[in-house]
């Protein structure tokens, strides 16, 4: 039987977190309804230097290493050494669930559906990050802009779209959302939000950060957009290793 689904996970220096988020993506996936021959679960190390790679082998992932620190070059290294037929590319803190993960096999299954990603949730966040999600959300499902947690797509679009662009830092899963809808639409093909089960992704930011300091980072973005996205020093709370 052919391998369906590849999910592929970015991590650095995730060892608090890893072993579970491999656990739970993988029983949400046979909760689903695939055999254990029909999905692999790729860990791309993005450099890190705690135990991240061993609990991620030892919970049944397979470990694939990115030596250069970016988010998007973890993702397309792991999206390079993977084999499914599709691809889901979860963040280290984000855990899809049974729900969500069916709604995403039962889209697909329609035919028409290449690529697309799902609204999100968090837990036990200030009221300001609440804020902030529910605007995010209606726009991502306005716009159809996927959250960097959670983007599922065919193989062979993937790859003919050149994956994630390495020019950014962050906000690359927007700016692959917009240039994978100018390839489909002519062909006849969809981008889905999901949204009837959010995924649950982690609020940390929100706890590890000052509110002064994100307000700052945001400030940066509005003031400097084109280089914000760009330049891993403005983008710091992906890159600090914060945890």
């Amino acid at each position: 039987m052919a391998l369906r689904w590849s999910v592929v996970i970015p991590a650095y220096n995730e060892e608090k977190l890893i072993a579970e988020t491999v656990r739970r993506i993988t029983d949400a996936l046979r909760g689903a309804g695939l055999g254990d021959d029909e999905f692999e679960v790729i860990v791309s190390d993005n450099a890190s230097n705690d135990r991240t790679a061993a609990l991620a082998a030892g919970a049944g992932a397979r470990v694939v290493f990115e030596p250069l620190r970016q988010i998007a070059r973890a993702r397309n290294t792991g999206a390079a050494a993977a084999i499914g037929e599709w691809l889901l590319f979860v963040d280290a803190d984000s855990h899809p669930d049974v729900a969500l993960i069916s709604d995403l096999f039962q889209c697909v299954a329609q035919g028409r559906v290449v690529t697309g990603g799902s609204t999100v949730r968090m837990r036990d966040v200030p009221a300001s990050i609440s804020i902030v999600l529910r605007v995010w959300n209606a726009i991502s499902r306005r716009l159809r802009w996927a959250a960097g947690s959670f983007v599922f797509c065919r193989a062979d679009v993937f790859h003919a779209v050149g994956g994630f662009n390495l020019d950014y830092y962050v906000g690359e899963e927007i700016e692959f959302s917009m240039r994978v809808k100018r390839w489909a639409r002519p062909r006849g093909h969809a981008f889905a939000i999901l949204r009837r089960h959010p995924l649950l992704t982690s609020g940390r930011k929100g706890v590890l950060y000052r509110p002064r300091e994100l307000w700052g980072v945001f400030a940066r973005m509005v003031r400097h957009p084109r280089r914000f996205f760009r330049d891993p020093r403005l983008c710091y709370p992906w890159y600090d290793g914060r945890r």
